[in-house]
C-alpha cells in the first residue's frame, strides 16, 4: 500500500473535530461521521445544530446514530493506537520552551530557581501586588504568550491529588474569584480527589483516563480553535476543546493547589519534551 493511500485509509478513522481516533462514533442526517461527544459539544455551545463538514443545518436536532462498522473497524484493529501515537507525534513538533512566570505567581506559590517548578506553600509571601500577579487563587501563568500558529508544552503531575493545567486568555480576573470556563477565557482540565478528571466547561466533563497521567501534554492550534490534552506516557488524549475563540494572548497555565496535609506537597513540573 502506497504512503498516500495508507494516509487516506487512516484518515477515515479520524474525527474532523477533535482530529483523533472516533470515540463512539455517530452519523449526522448529511452523512458525516464525528466523535458522540464532540458532535454533541459542538451542538450544546452554539445556536444552531449544523455540520462542522458540510454546513448543513438542521432545524431539529438530529437524533444520531451509531456508526457500527467504523465502530467496529476501530475495534478490531489496532489502528487506533497507531493513530493517537501519530497524533502525538504530530503534536511533539510544535513543542515550545515553557518557564513560570514570578510577576503572575500567587503569594503563596513558590517557584524553583530555573522556573520550571511550582509548589503551594504554608506562607503567604510579601510580593508586590502588580496587576500582572493573582492574589485571590494561588495561580501562576507560563512567561512565554501565544497569539498565533501551534504551541505543545508537558507538565509533569505525578504524586499528586489535585491540579489544575491548560491555558488561559491575557485578560482573566486576577484579583477575585473565577470560574474555569472557556467563556471567561480558561481552558483547563482538572484533577480532585485524586482520581477525579474532569474538563472545565460549562458543565464540566467528566474524564475517564485509563490509568492516571503522570505526565500531561498541552497543545494548542491557535488559529483552529483547539485546545488538546494527551496522556504523555500512552498517548491517549484526554479532552480537545474545539471551536474556541482566542482573539488575544495566550499563557500557559497552571495551579499547583493546596499541599492537603503533605499529599498533595509534589510539585507541577514543565518537562522537556522528549
Amino acid at each position: 500500500m502506497s504512503s498516500s493511500t495508507q494516509s487516506s485509509s487512516e484518515e477515515q478513522f479520524l474525527c474532523s473535530i477533535c482530529l483523533e481516533v472516533f470515540s463512539e462514533p455517530v452519523s449526522t442526517p448529511c452523512g458525516h461521521n464525528f466523535c458522540k461527544r464532540c458532535i454533541s459539544q459542538t451542538w450544546d455551545t452554539n445556536e444552531s445544530c449544523f455540520c462542522p463538514l458540510c454546513k448543513e443545518v438542521f432545524s431539529i436536532r438530529p437524533q444520531l446514530k451509531t456508526n457500527t462498522f467504523i465502530s467496529e473497524m476501530v475495534s478490531q484493529t489496532r489502528l487506533g493506537e497507531e493513530l493517537r501515537s501519530k497524533r502525538m507525534r504530530m503534536s511533539k513538533p510544535f513543542a515550545v520552551d515553557v518557564t513560570l512566570d514570578p510577576d503572575t505567581a500567587h503569594p503563596r506559590l513558590v517557584l524553583s530557581e530555573d522556573l520550571k517548578q511550582v509548589h503551594c506553600g504554608d506562607v503567604e509571601k510579601k510580593l508586590p501586588d502588580s496587576p500582572q500577579r493573582f492574589t485571590y487563587h494561588a495561580i501562576v501563568l507560563g512567561k512565554q504568550s501565544f497569539s498565533s500558529g501551534r504551541f505543545y508544552f508537558e507538565v509533569q503531575v505525578k504524586q499528586k491529588c489535585k491540579w489544575t493545567l491548560g491555558v488561559a486568555q491575557e485578560s482573566v480576573n486576577r484579583k477575585g474569584q473565577i470560574n474555569l470556563r472557556p467563556k471567561e477565557g480558561f481552558w483547563t482540565i482538572w484533577l480532585r480527589n485524586r482520581d477525579e478528571y474532569s474538563a472545565c466547561t460549562e458543565p464540566n466533563v467528566p474524564l475517564s483516563p485509563q490509568r492516571p497521567p503522570q505526565k500531561v501534554g498541552v497543545f494548542v492550534d491557535y488559529g483552529a480553535g483547539l485546545v488538546s490534552f494527551y496522556d504523555v506516557d500512552s498517548g491517549d488524549l484526554l479532552y480537545s476543546f474545539t471551536n474556541c475563540s482566542f482573539g488575544e494572548k495566550l499563557f500557559p497555565f497552571f495551579i499547583p493547589h493546596n499541599n492537603e496535609g503533605g499529599t498533595n506537597s509534589a510539585p507541577l513540573i514543565i518537562s522537556a519534551v522528549e
